[in-house]
């Protein structure tokens, strides 16, 4: 039986879309001598003899606008992520996994610091899109790789940073030890110009490469797996695929078509409205996965495989050639399909292979979850909103019990259990997700005590937080 009547239910696959692609990955040995679910269903059990796994190493690894149900696992009916497949055969799929945000910067706020992006100035960017001595994470306040550091862990990031510009924020003045990727929301795959000029950096010193950009930064996160470590690492490892331009590998002729219309002042170029297409979308997921596949490999070799933890999420939901069915909505919207996202865990000294979990979590519980499982507590008046989900996992325990939350300067939402408040442009309405995942049967009319007691929390929450600028 699922646990607390929808939480994990071991190979249930069935239960959403994309099933059957997730029992194929769960019991079957892939390329690059991953074993079967069985033989990791063994060594769980061997791992688990001595009680609760020592302090794992930790890979966080991000899509950018990768859509809900742009996996195989997950329901694509045209794209084959044969690695990230496996991946979720060997730990836990999530089925209702949630962004923080419905846009880049928010989201990334809430995983580093483990808080409700508005409870600081640069989370109510939606996202950052230039220099600003006001917005960003603030060197010196608390992250996941400060307080990994602290507690004795090498921290590592390569690849989309998006919180924060120079000179007064990068990931090496908020905890990170080793940083080579962009500070920006978007760059060209080959020339890695953004709208702000040459964004790619060595640290905090610009540097260039011409490589495919979903490459180079797997070959970095591959090269730091494989160094000399004393004890644990964090490492962030976060993608710009999917994100536009819509460049595949091999595409050079669309790279430079748009660097030179950015370089020539066109601000729209990179945003690449006259381009792209479903083949090219679809190439770009692919390498995405073929990229994670390397990484993963090389963790494998590694020898720590089985004590690390692996966990893979996408920032938001999709954009236009995304394939988000069931689910309404899209990036930037407060729908499910601009906030919920594929949401993959596999730890496998600690947790049982080939599960599936409805439960709903969101990108902060993550934090939470990642510090306990290292041992790490904030300092008092650090105050966490996600919740842990390592009783839940590792010891069976009910999940937590809670209100999830967003807003956007037009929007805001409120989930308890499988209800759902949305207020947007066309009003307030109530939805009842458990039999209506694509929000079409607005109930307020029917149960409108319940969308005033959704609506009176989302507003005892939103108190608690940085009002937008006007």
């Amino acid at each position: 039986m699922d646990r607390d009547g929808q939480g994990i239910s071991r190979r249930r696959m069935a239960a959403t879309v994309g099933a059957v692609a997730a029992g194929a990955a769960a019991g079957a040995a892939l390329p690059g001598g991953t074993a079967s679910a069985e033989t990791a269903e063994r060594e769980f059990h061997a791992d688990r003899r001595g009680g609760r796994p020592a302090r794992p190493n930790v890979l966080v690894v991000l899509g950018d606008d990768l859509g809900w149900a742009d996996l195989s696992s997950y329901g694509s009916p045209d794209i084959r992520t044969p690695n990230l497949d496996r991946l979720a055969g060997q730990g836990v799929r999530f089925t209702q996994a949630y962004s923080a945000a419905a846009v880049c910067s928010p989201t990334r706020f809430a995983l580093y610091t483990g808080r409700y992006p508005g409870r600081l100035r640069g989370g109510l960017e939606e996202p950052i899109a230039r220099p600003d001595e006001l917005v960003g994470i603030p060197p010196g306040h608390p992250t996941l790789a400060s307080l990994l550091k602290a507690g004795g862990y090498a921290t590592a990031m390569f690849g989309k940073w998006h919180c924060g510009f120079l000179p007064w924020y990068s990931p090496l003045k908020s905890g990170w030890d080793v940083f080579f990727g962009n500070l920006s929301g978007a760059v060209d795959y080959y020339s890695k110009v953004s709208s702000n000029g040459p964004d790619l950096y060595e640290g905090e010193v610009p540097v260039e490469s011409l490589d495919y950009y979903t490459d180079t930064i797997a070959s970095r996160a591959a090269d730091f797996i494989r160094g000399e470590h004393d004890g644990p690492w964090l490492l962030n490892l976060n993608f710009t695929s999917p994100h536009w331009p819509w460049e595949a590998p091999g595409d050079r002729a669309v790279s430079a078509e748009i660097t030179a219309r950015i370089e020539a002042g066109d601000t729209g170029a990179l945003n690449h409205r006259d381009g792209g297409s479903l083949d090219t979308y679809r190439e770009m997921v692919r390498s995405l996965d073929a990229a994670i596949g390397r990484v993963l490999a090389a963790l494998r070799a590694s020898g720590r495989e089985r004590d690390t933890i692996v966990l893979f999420s996408s920032d938001n939901g999709g954009e236009r050639w995304s394939y988000q069915w069931p689910l309404s909505g899209a990036k930037g919207s407060l729908n499910e399909g601009g906030i919920r996202v594929p949401n993959i865990l596999r730890w496998p000294a600690a947790i049982r292979p080939g599960q599936v979990s409805h439960v709903p979590v969101v990108t902060h519980d993550w934090t939470a979850t990642i510090l306990e499982a290292a041992g790490v507590r904030p300092p008092g008046g650090h105050v966490l909103d996600g919740h842990s989900l390592l009783p839940y996992l590792l010891e069976g325990a009910r999940p937590p019990r809670r209100d999830l939350f967003w807003r956007t300067k037009s929007a805001r939402a409120l989930r308890r259990g499988e209800w759902k408040y949305l207020r947007s442009g066309t009003g307030e309405a109530l939805y009842n997700l458990a039999g209506d995942q694509r929000e079409q049967a607005d109930l307020s009319r029917r149960d409108p005590a319940l969308l005033a007691e959704l609506r009176t929390r989302w507003e005892e929450i939103d108190k608690t937080l940085l009002p937008y600028p006007s």
